[in-house]
C-alpha cells in the first residue's frame, strides 16, 4: 500500500469534513457547525498556523494530522503541536497514523521547530501504542477550563 501524505487543499473539504465527523463521533463530542466551518476555514488560510496534513491511499483521503507551530518559552525556536489524529475504522492498523506523525516528524525538522508535542484520551489504548512506540508520556496532565 503506498500512503502519500500531503498538505490538504479547497477540493479536500468534503473528505475531510467526513473524516472530522467520525473523529468527532469516536471522542462523542458535538460541535457547533460554525466551530468546523471555522476549523476548516483555517486550515485553509496561508496565514493560520494551522494547518492539516492528510494521508491518501489510491486517491482517497483516510486520515488526518491537524497541527500547529507557536513560540515556546523553553527553546530557541518554536514547538508542533500535534492537536487532531484520526484514521478512519477500516484503514486502521495499516501504518497511516504512523506515517502521519513520521510526516510531521521530518515536517517540524525541516522547519527548525525543536519539539513534537500531542496528548491524548487516557483510554485511548490503541492510540497509545502507536504513541509509545515514539516517546514515553512525561507525565503532564492537561487541565483546560471552558472561557
Amino acid at each position: 500500500m503506498m500512503v502519500e501524505v500531503r498538505d490538504a487543499s479547497p477540493s479536500d473539504q468534503t473528505a475531510f469534513l467526513n473524516l472530522w465527523a467520525a473523529y468527532l463521533a469516536f471522542y462523542a463530542v458535538d460541535l457547533a457547525p460554525q466551530v468546523t466551518a471555522a476549523t476548516w476555514t483555517r486550515l485553509m488560510d496561508p496565514a493560520s498556523p494551522v494547518k492539516a496534513r492528510l494521508a491518501v491511499v489510491d486517491g482517497q483521503v483516510l486520515g488526518f494530522a491537524i497541527h500547529m507551530h507557536h513560540p515556546s518559552t523553553w527553546v530557541l525556536t518554536e514547538d508542533a503541536y500535534l492537536e487532531d489524529l484520526f484514521v478512519t475504522d477500516a484503514a486502521r492498523g495499516q501504518g497511516l497514523g504512523r506515517a502521519l506523525i513520521d510526516d510531521l516528524i521530518t515536517l517540524a525538522r525541516a522547519k527548525g521547530w525543536a519539539r513534537l508535542y500531542w496528548h491524548t484520551n487516557a483510554g485511548n489504548t490503541r492510540a497509545r501504542a502507536l504513541y509509545d512506540q515514539y516517546v514515553a508520556s512525561d507525565g503532564h496532565i492537561r487541565y483546560r477550563m471552558k472561557l
